[in-house]
């Protein structure tokens, strides 16, 4: 069997979308249903690049699931490893408000657990995620037992090849305390090769404030690249070879919900294509712009036509070709 360009393992729900924008939802009256979750999401934005592409995940056995099931299937991600869970917990549900530009609060509704993090070890497809040319795993799979376990049997399984990614993805309702996911993030260091996060998620992790202290002491654990994603203060990345920080591409803000997972799928086309570190951050971050100026997260993520276009308006793409 071929292997897989992308594994995920993670997060996966519904999100639910407000039709009316800058109010509370207390006063929203209409929603709209989309595939959410974040490696759902890089799975999607992956697949939107040609990537043959499978989500390992749980969702519950009901309505929600079943959309889950054949929305992946409709944008292209194989649901082989995506099972589902006999006992009544129901698939996740996320709703957010939207205040644009840079507000978006999000209610989960996975209590007391989430299908999602009841992954267990021994059902894992070991050899998919070994052989893998990239795996891709999020920080939320470390919040709770059996995910836990789940994920640390899934490294263990890869012993740390290339491209072994940790997507921090550190959301607050699943942890006791941030320093309780500290903790849990730091034991996966030394797992992984590759550590993407926020400038907030790497701060707490390594109690560095500053970006690039952050990313130095990231990289002290013997990992192969550190992206720190700082917002309209665009992102910086630090390998063996070089150390790079491209600028934020400007766009008009619709919905920051899903830009970050549009910026994972981009790294990872770009780390496949076997890109230098500038052109790979720079289609990364263009792609997350694509997604911020659309209403949706997964349904949104761009092609490589529709970056290479933006590309080309600020005059990058003769610096790439």
């Amino acid at each position: 069997m071929t292997p897989y360009d992308l594994v995920t393992m993670g997060r996966v729900g519904v999100d639910l979308y407000p039709q009316q924008h800058d109010v509370p939802l207390e006063v929203v009256r209409t929603f709209e249903r989309f595939l959410g979750g974040s490696a759902a999401n890089v799975s999607v934005a992956a697949a939107r690049y040609g990537r043959r592409v499978a989500l390992i995940s749980r969702v519950g056995d009901d309505a929600f699931g079943r959309f889950i099931r054949s929305e992946l299937l409709r944008l292209d991600v194989d649901t082989e490893f995506l099972t589902t869970v006999e006992d009544p917990t129901p698939t996740s549900l996320t709703f957010c408000e939207i205040y644009r530009p840079d507000h978006f609060p999000l209610v989960f509704y996975r209590y007391p657990t989430a299908p999602d993090l009841l992954i267990q070890p021994g059902s894992l497809p070991l050899e998919a995620i070994r052989a893998a040319r990239v795996f891709w795993a999020t920080g939320t799979g470390l919040s709770q037992e059996p995910s836990r376990s789940a994920q640390h049997a899934a490294w263990d399984a890869r012993g740390r090849a290339q491209w072994t990614i940790l997507d921090l993805d550190y959301r607050e309702p699943f942890w006791s305390s941030p320093a309780a996911a500290a903790e849990q993030l730091q034991g996966a260091l030394p797992k992984v090769t590759t550590v993407v996060g926020t400038a907030a998620e790497c701060a707490m992790v390594t109690g560095k404030a500053d970006a690039w202290a952050a990313a130095e002491a990231l990289f002290a654990h013997g990992l192969e690249l550190v992206i720190v994603k700082r917002g309209r203060l665009g992102v910086l990345a630090m390998s063996r070879e070089a150390q790079v920080e491209v600028p934020a591409f400007p766009t008009e803000v619709v919905s920051g919900l899903g830009s970050s997972d549009a910026f994972g799928g981009a790294l990872v086309h770009g780390l496949l294509s076997g890109w230098d570190l500038r052109r790979m951050l720079s289609f990364a971050s263009i792609a997350g712009a694509i997604v911020a100026s659309r209403a949706e997260a997964s349904t949104a993520m761009p092609t490589a036509a529709e970056v290479d276009r933006l590309l080309d308006d600020v005059g990058l793409q003769d610096e790439f070709s």
